[in-house]
């Protein structure tokens, strides 16, 4: 270290003194403190008063604003005790490697360990040739057999899909973990029980499970004592699904699926190859909490990791008290597209729809949708943990869905929030159905050849009378009347 003389050191103390004083100025200018207050805490350490750039004034009070105001009737005494009750709530919520499990020891001597994701051999099955299963002894009765997603056949390996030339495989994730209100984990139960994910779509007169090949994939197995566990499992079963060149359909479960959802199919297309139109009424990029993941924070990490770019993220649907001005600050730093309820409001649904559909075809990118239940109404949808009024309706979501999925080269789609816990009745799961049959029917269209997602069939949307009624008598093509028709033969 360099040798100075005494009145040089004294200068260069000085000099720090200085600034830091210069620095702690600048810190009282971006707190914008009332003079009053600012006269108040001139005693106190800096220390101390570094803990109003923390967010536990404005969450204690509202706002800055607002804890300015409530000190102004206080002495500096008891201004320099808030602060230090302020403090101590700040440390008690730190880490402590004292007190605090920096993670959670399992039993790594357990002779059941992976047994909850064991893959059984299929030496221990019945001899077979590869390919889908149907589950019915019956040709049409669809509610005779074993219930599947949209009535499909079953597949249960990678070789399976393979056989089958299988376009679409339809997989349930029972985790509901990551969620504060349980009882996702049913959802893929609830959806296979219900009818609409099947048959013929009446707005285009294309019927997906004519036109694809769809199976139901089972259930991807969780451990229902971690989330953090499960999804490394889920990554695994939607990159095995993908790598087949079959598109995942993942029925969840709650959000915090997304993450292991868009990373298993980034594992195969490659990050940042393909876009996500996230539908939800949350936008779900928190951060900074102390598990890594949760069901509102799966965009963050998916984003974070690289597995998907910022500015091919679009959210469509948010609306509530989050997030705050923050988020919205976050999302706009960062390139992402967001349309909120409130949009909607101003500009109108089509107007809006207009413009999301035009985002996601920009840059001619494959696309994977992440349908949250709760971006629809809850009157339409009450069966859901976090539910938020003045959402999407069943008639704004189909169209939007079907047409994202018929103008864009898909690589996935999930359904996710669906707690039928929440709906004595059945029409969660079942508007559930319709919102996944919206997007196998766009994923029929284009392999029709129809890309346009506002195509509607001129047979059930023009009656073209009467000049079709006309045409069928012209060709003995009318219903002859038979005032015996139900009468029993002799």
């Amino acid at each position: 270290m360099p040798k100075y003389n005494k009145s040089v050191l004294s200068l260069m103390m000085v000099c720090s003194l200085i600034s830091s004083v210069n620095s702690f100025a600048d810190d009282l200018t971006d707190l914008n403190m009332p003079a009053s207050f600012e006269a108040k805490i001139k005693h106190i350490s800096t220390t101390k008063i570094d803990i109003l750039k923390s967010p536990l004034p404005a969450m204690l009070l509202g706002s800055m604003e607002r804890f300015y105001k409530a000190m102004e009737g206080k002495t500096p005494e008891e201004i320099e005790q808030f602060l230090d009750g302020m403090i101590e709530v700040e440390q008690a919520n730190q880490f402590n490697p004292d007190t605090d499990m920096a993670s959670i020891p399992l039993n790594t001597e357990s002779k059941q360990f992976n047994a909850w994701k064991v893959k059984r051999p299929q030496s221990l099955n019945p001899k077979r040739e590869p390919g889908p299963i149907h589950l019915s002894r019956y040709m049409q009765s669809r509610r005779a057999g074993i219930r599947t997603f949209a009535d499909a056949p079953v597949a249960i390996y990678p070789e399976d899909l393979i056989a089958g030339n299988v376009d679409v495989a339809i997989v349930g994730a029972p985790l509901d973990m990551g969620s504060y209100y349980r009882g996702q984990r049913f959802g893929p139960q609830a959806m296979r029980n219900e009818y609409g994910a099947g048959g013929v779509d009446m707005n285009t007169m294309v019927n997906p499970s004519k036109v694809l090949n769809i199976v139901d994939y089972g259930d991807i197995a969780i451990d229902n004592m971690s989330t953090e566990i499960s999804v490394h499992h889920v990554r695994e079963r939607i990159k095995e699904i993908a790598e087949t060149g079959t598109i995942p359909f993942i029925v969840g479960g709650d959000h915090s699926l997304e993450y292991p959802d868009i990373a298993g199919l980034a594992d195969v297309h490659g990050k940042g190859s393909f876009g996500v139109v996230h539908f939800d009424s949350h936008y779900d990029a928190g951060k900074n909490n102390p598990h890594w993941l949760t069901h509102g924070q799966p965009v963050y990490r998916a984003v974070k990791e690289g597995h998907v770019n910022p500015e091919n993220f679009i959210q469509v649907g948010l609306r509530g008290p989050w997030p705050s001005a923050e988020g919205f600050e976050w999302m706009r730093n960062n390139g992402m597209r967001y349309h909120t309820m409130a949009e909607i409001e101003k500009k109108s649904w089509k107007e809006v729809m207009k413009t999301a559909l035009a985002e996601a075809r920009e840059g001619g990118k494959k696309l994977f949708i992440s349908f949250d239940v709760d971006v629809i109404d809850p009157a339409f949808i009450p069966g859901t943990g976090t539910p938020v009024p003045g959402g999407l309706n069943m008639r704004e979501a189909i169209p939007i869905v079907r047409a994202l999925c018929s103008e864009n080269d898909m690589v996935g789609f999930e359904i996710v929030e669906l707690d039928p816990l929440l709906d004595p009745t059945y029409r969660s799961a079942l508007n559930a159905n319709f919102i996944m049959h919206a997007c196998l029917t766009g994923i029929a269209m284009r392999r029709e050849g129809i890309t346009n997602g506002d195509y509607w069939s001129e047979l059930t949307t023009e009656h073209m009378q009467p000049m079709a009624g006309e045409k069928g008598r012209e060709q003995n093509l009318r219903e002859v009347v038979d005032f015996d028709y139900a009468k029993p033969k002799q």
